[in-house]
């Protein structure tokens, strides 16, 4: 049997069988405005994390980011460009499921502003989107990936 090593949700690692994986792919929007960046919080690591989510078989990617931004926080956004890639092999420890996980990244600009109350967001894991000034941000305060995320912000001109 085949085992895979996967990053832990809830931190370190974690191997399983090769068979248990599920293949997911998924995409995430760098969403800035006035030298802020729109993010959410994890409600069990409380790190940060850009809206977004898995694409749906059968969706395109474009109109996957705009539906999970949306749906976790409310703001309606146009996908600019593809801004990064990574594959994670990633465990989500409180349901006991696997993923080989392709996440892309897109700079996005909003074209609303007011993101929703934390009841109204339709995610299990996302609360609290809120805009975040650029400048007090760290790679340490996301969940994961936040060297990239920060590297973006800063190269596409809007902090």
């Amino acid at each position: 049997m085949q085992m895979i090593t996967c990053n832990a949700f809830l931190g370190g690692t974690h191997a399983v069988p090769l068979e248990k994986l599920v293949f997911r792919p998924a995409v995430y929007g760098i969403i800035t405005y006035d030298g802020k960046m729109l993010v959410i919080t994890n409600r069990r690591t409380g790190k940060l994390w850009p809206p977004g989510g898995g694409v749906e078989l059968g969706e395109r990617m474009e109109t996957a980011l705009k539906r999970e931004v949306r749906e976790e926080t409310g703001i309606e956004v146009e996908v600019d460009s593809f801004e990064g890639f990574e594959e994670n092999f990633f465990y989500y420890d409180p349901l006991d499921e696997a993923f080989h996980s392709l996440l892309f990244f897109y700079s996005c600009t909003p074209k609303t502003f007011t993101p929703l109350p934390s009841h109204q967001v339709e995610d299990g894991e996302a609360t609290n989107p809120r805009w975040v000034e650029i400048s007090t941000l760290k790679p340490d305060d996301f969940q994961n990936y936040g060297t990239l995320l920060l590297k973006t912000v800063n190269c596409f001109g809007n902090v």
